[in-house]
Formats: structure tokens, C-alpha cells, sequence
């Protein structure tokens, strides 16, 4: 597997999402662009070094389970001990807990150096530290001060407990319930399906959060409560004492991501001789709020669940360019420049068709990683101004929940995209296991299914994030995207071709789309906007992030990024113009085929 791109990673986080100017702000006093620098470059030593290596083992061996217990693949157990004692994990986490504090971007950027190299390994540290947040956030003085420091350092690790077999996306059908004790902590009981990590040999505790009902909890997503379930509660110490009653019932058995141990957890089953049934588990936050809780946990994972697809999406374009330029077969009729004159076959790079479908690898990526890394910095201008200038965190806290959703959807479709198109570029040999590409194409097709299906992702975005702030949030961020196309403007210089007007018309297509669904959502026409609301996103992330690429282009103007940015402008953002009439005048045709799969049904 190539090196992650720490060139492109650099530039986009500090130059296209604005790192820099945070900083020049003064809003991250302890990091300077040195120390930006030494991150990534170390992250990408580690990834390159000790976890790409293992990926392939991962996949090929997988997650072992037995007799309730996990054993992950040979050399991941070393790989997390390294992980830990570089401090990966704790690179985010609350400095009074033994985190170092820096800024959600920057964890962004090396989150997207780790699933380059080995999705599978970083979906674990991914849930642990969205408990971190989840705890720092709602949890007691005491559970954080027994649990806070050991998840932060990785000593431990955390899962996250929602879905049932009968409660996937829906969570008002969760049945799991609590049961309140005399000394303050409850008992829990219940199955849980589809809990990553789960179960596993790289911690001595796991420390689970489990979203269960109280006996006198309201109907609906009204009535749940967030519960920290230990596997071993802790002793006197703070080390792992007497076994708790939760275990793994079993794991599946999937597409891709074979290391990563999808777990069946059963509670309070009376596993633990001599105890009373039910799993020990402590409030976090308050009774019948959990859902409130968890989505704290929810909304990193989204975001970090779109650096896995942005990951994914560069792995696979290195690998099919690295094939292209090595692979040899016919001749080009346009020979690209290095290809030889001879006569002989050409590297398949030379053939416009393959060049094509690199090219639409790389511009999609790349404008997803723009969009995450806007959506890392607007988290991180929330927090850093939430003590001193509340309508400034309250702007920013509103651009990343905006952006959120589309980060995370646009960037893991464009993981299947990019994908299933490097092993177009492989040819058979993509299609065999033998290259790795297959590898790539299997992980990266759960990530628009979990946390929130991309469906979802759209819908949030049309009924709730859209319309913060009676539609000024969503135009505020139009208001800067223009501002970079006047720059563009301006410049006219020959070399963009029709950048500007290829990306303005992508923007006149958002804001019309925009202000339709605005419409049907003021007018109580839900459905009608809803029908809409896929194309909508995909729409929105084209628009945008080809913005945001010319943002970069016109910043450090090298032949590469001025040629990238005119080919997504010109080949791709084109693309908007068919997707805003789906947005505004779909819903009758989608209205009268979906009767028709319901007269099927019946």
C-alpha cells in the first residue's frame, strides 16, 4: 500500500479548511504549523510502517471468537500496544485526563493516515474515543474519574450499544431495560446486536455504553437512558475486578472488515456464578436524556466514519494509479508524457478512458476530504469559542452541523465509488483477491450503512440542518463558497478553463434546490422534500467541494491542483444540474413508483 498523501493531507487541512488562520487567531495557543507538521509525518511513519503491513493478515484471518471469547488477528495485540504507547489515542483527549488536547481536525487528518492503512484496525480506537467525549461530556465526577483516564490512554476500551434485532434505525423500538438499586447503580438486561469490538484480546477491560429503558420510562426515543457497562468492574485500585454479567454471544461472520469483531452482547444472562442476574451499569448523564448522551458519541463517529471513507477512497486511488503506470497494454494513440515512442504496448495511464476514470477517483476524494476537514475546523471554532464568544460558537457549532451530514455520507459513497473503480482500473486482477483492491471495495461498503445510514444522513440534512437559524446557516456558507468564485473570477486566468462558470452553475443549482426544499419543509410538505433528499446531499457535496478545490487552487496555484480542480469542475460539478431536477421535480415520479412497490408488496 502506497504512503498516505501527507502533502494533500497538510494542504487541505491548513489551506482549504483553514487550520492556519485558526491558529494565526490564537485559537489553538499550544500547536504551531512545526508541530502540525511532525503529527502527520509520524502518523504516516506508523500507518505506513506498522499498520499497513497488517491489514492484509487482518482480512485474511479475521476476528477469531470462541467460548465467548474474541481473538483478534496474529500481530494486532503488538500493534496495539504500539498504537497506545505513541500516544495515538489519547492525541484529542481532555488534557486533565492524560489527553494532549489538540484539535479534532488534526485527529481528522491522521483518522484518514489510519484507514488508509488498515480500516479495520482504526474502527476500534474510532469508538473509544467518541466514549471519551461522550463521558467528558455527560458522565459523573466519579465514573470519570475511574474510567476517563484509562479510555483516553487506551488502556481500555469503549463500545457503543445501540441496535437490536428489532430496533436498527428506529431506537423508539429498543427493548433493553434498566433496573434502578438501592446503592445508586443499575442492573441491565437485553441483547444487542451489531456492536464493533465488542469483544476482543487487545484491552483487559472494555467498558461498554448501552442505551436500556427504566420501568416508568416514556414511550419513544423519549424514554432512553445511557448506561456505562464495564466488562470487569473495577476494583479499589481502579483495575479490573470481578467478571460483570455481559457477554458475547457470538460475532458475524461479513463482507469485509474481517478483524473488526461485529459482536452479538448479551445482558444480564446470570453468566457470573454466585451473583444476582443482570449487568452493573452506571447512569451516564440523566434518566429517559441517553439519546442525548450518545449522540454526542454519534456525531464524532460520523465525522470520523467520513475520514474512513476519505481513507479508503485515496488507498484505492493509489493503488489503481500505481497499477496503471506499471501495467502495460495496448498503445495510447495520445502518448501521455514519460510514455515511450517506440512502438511497444503503453501503461494503461496513457489511455484517455483509464486517465478518466483516475482523474473522477482523485476529484471525488479529494473533495471529500475538503468537506471533512471544513466540517473537523467548524467543531473545533465551536469549542474553542464556546467560553468567550457565544454567537461565534454558536455560527460554527451550526456549520458543523451542517456539514456533518454530508461528510459523512458523501465521503463513504464516494468509498464505494472510488472502489469498485480501482478495480475497473485492475482489470480481472482487481477481481481477484490477490491485489487488495477487492479488500478495499468490502470495507468500504458498510460505512454508508452504520451510524446512521446514508438515507438518514439526507434526511437530517433536509428537515434539520438546512433550515438552523431560519436558513442563515446554510447561507452564510454559501455567502464564503461565492466569495472564493469571485476570487476565481477575477483571476481569470487561461489555465482554469471553464472552472468559474462550471462551478458557478453548480452553485446556482444549490441555492435553487435549497430554497425548494425550504419551501415544501415551510409549506408542511415533507414528503416532497424528502423525495429529494439523496440527490439533494450528493448535489450540495459537489457544489461545495468543488468550491473548496478551487479554494486550494487558487492558493498555491501548482499545475497539479489548478489541473484536478478544472477536471472535478468541468467533468463532475456538471453533474449537478441532473441532480437538482431530481430534487425539484422528482417527487411526483418517485410518488407514483412507490405505489407501485406497495401494490407489489400486497
Amino acid at each position: 500500500m502506497p504512503r498516505p498523501p501527507v502533502e494533500d493531507i497538510a494542504f487541505t487541512l491548513r489551506t482549504i479548511a483553514g487550520l492556519d488562520g485558526a491558529m494565526d487567531e490564537g485559537l489553538f495557543p499550544d500547536l504551531s504549523p512545526d508541530l502540525v507538521e511532525a503529527v502527520l509525518e509520524e502518523a504516516a511513519r506508523f500507518a505506513d510502517e506498522r499498520m499497513a503491513p497488517l491489514d492484509r493478515i487482518g482480512d485474511e484471518e479475521g476476528a477469531r471468537f470462541d467460548k465467548g471469547g474474541v481473538t483478534m488477528p496474529a500481530g494486532w495485540k503488538a500493534l496495539y500496544r504500539d498504537w497506545i504507547a505513541g500516544g495515538w489515542n489519547a492525541l484529542s483527549g481532555p488534557a486533565e485526563h492524560g489527553g494532549q488536547a489538540l484539535p479534532t481536525a488534526l485527529a481528522a487528518a491522521v483518522g484518514e493516515m489510519w484507514n488508509h492503512a488498515s480500516m479495520p484496525f482504526a474502527l476500534g480506537p474510532l469508538l473509544t474515543i467518541g466514549a471519551v467525549e461522550a463521558l467528558e461530556k455527560h458522565g459523573s465526577e466519579e465514573l470519570k474519574r475511574v474510567y476517563l483516564e484509562k479510555l483516553v490512554s487506551g488502556e481500555w476500551m469503549g463500545t457503543m450499544n445501540l441496535t437490536e434485532p428489532q430496533a436498527g434505525s428506529d431506537l423508539s423500538a429498543l427493548r433493553a431495560r434498566a433496573e434502578r438499586q438501592g446503592d445508586g447503580s443499575y442492573r441491565i438486561f437485553g441483547q444487542k446486536i451489531y456492536i464493533t469490538y465488542g469483544e476482543h484480546d487487545l484491552t483487559d477491560n472494555i467498558v461498554h455504553l448501552v442505551l436500556a429503558r427504566l420501568p416508568d420510562a416514556p414511550a419513544s426515543v423519549k424514554g432512553i437512558s445511557l448506561f456505562l457497562v464495564p466488562k470487569f468492574l473495577p476494583d479499589e485500585a481502579g483495575a479490573p475486578g470481578r467478571r460483570n454479567d455481559v457477554v458475547c454471544h457470538s460475532i458475524e461472520h461479513k463482507l469485509g472488515i474481517h478483524a473488526s469483531p461485529t459482536c452479538t452482547m448479551l445482558y444480564g444472562e446470570g453468566t457470573v456464578e454466585g451473583e444476582a442476574p443482570g449487568a452493573v451499569g452506571f447512569l451516564v448523564g440523566e434518566e429517559n436524556r441517553g439519546l442525548a448522551c450518545m449522540f454526542t458519541m454519534m456525531n464524532n463517529a460520523r465525522l470520523m466514519v467520513g475520514m474512513e471513507g476519505v481513507g479508503l477512497a485515496d488507498a484505492a486511488y493509489d493503488k489503481a494509479l500505481a497499477y496503471a503506470r506499471e501495467r502495460r497494454q495496448g498503445r495510447a494513440t495520445r502518448l501521455a508524457p514519460g510514455a515511450e515512442k517506440s512502438g511497444a504496448m503503453s501503461p494503461i495511464v496513457a489511455h484517455p478512458d483509464v486517465a478518466r476514470t483516475l482523474l473522477t477517483m482523485k476529484g471525488l476524494t479529494d473533495a471529500a476530504r475538503a468537506i471533512a476537514y471544513n466540517c473537523a475546523i467548524a467543531t473545533d471554532r465551536a469549542r474553542a469559542h464556546a467560553l468567550g464568544d457565544a454567537e461565534k460558537a454558536s455560527l460554527w457549532q451550526e456549520r458543523a452541523n451542517l456539514l456533518t451530514p454530508i461528510a459523512k455520507a458523501f465521503a463513504t459513497d464516494v468509498a464505494c465509488e472510488v472502489a469498485s473503480l480501482g478495480i475497473q482500473v485492475h482489470g480481472g486482477m482487481g477481481f481477484v483477491e490477490e491485489t487488495g483492491a477487492a479488500r478495499l471495495l468490502r470495507n468500504a461498503r458498510i460505512t454508508p450503512i452504520y451510524e446512521g445510514t446514508n438515507g438518514i444522513q439526507a434526511i437530517d440534512l433536509v428537515t434539520r440542518k438546512i433550515g438552523q437559524s431560519g436558513g442563515e446557516a446554510v447561507s452564510g456558507l454559501f455567502a464564503e463558497l461565492d466569495a472564493i468564485l469571485a476570487d476565481l473570477s477575477r483571476r481569470n486566468a487561461p489555465e482554469f478553463g471553464e472552472t468559474a462558470a462550471c462551478l458557478e452553475a453548480g452553485m446556482a443549482d444549490l441555492r435553487a434546490a435549497t430554497e425548494h426544499l425550504l419551501d415544501h419543509l415551510r409549506s408542511q410538505e415533507t414528503d416532497a422534500a424528502l423525495a429529494g433528499a439523496a440527490p439533494y446531499l450528493r448535489l450540495f457535496a459537489l457544489a461545495a467541494g468543488g468550491v473548496w478545490l478551487a479554494k486550494g487552487a487558487l492558493a498555491d496555484a501548482k499545475d497539479r491542483r489548478v489541473a484536478l480542480c478544472r477536471f472535478v469542475a468541468e467533468n463532475l460539478v456538471t453533474e449537478t444540474s441532473s441532480l437538482r431536477r431530481k430534487v425539484v421535480a422528482g417527487a411526483a415520479s418517485l410518488a407514483a413508483a412507490h405505489d407501485l412497490l406497495v401494490k407489489e408488496a400486497m
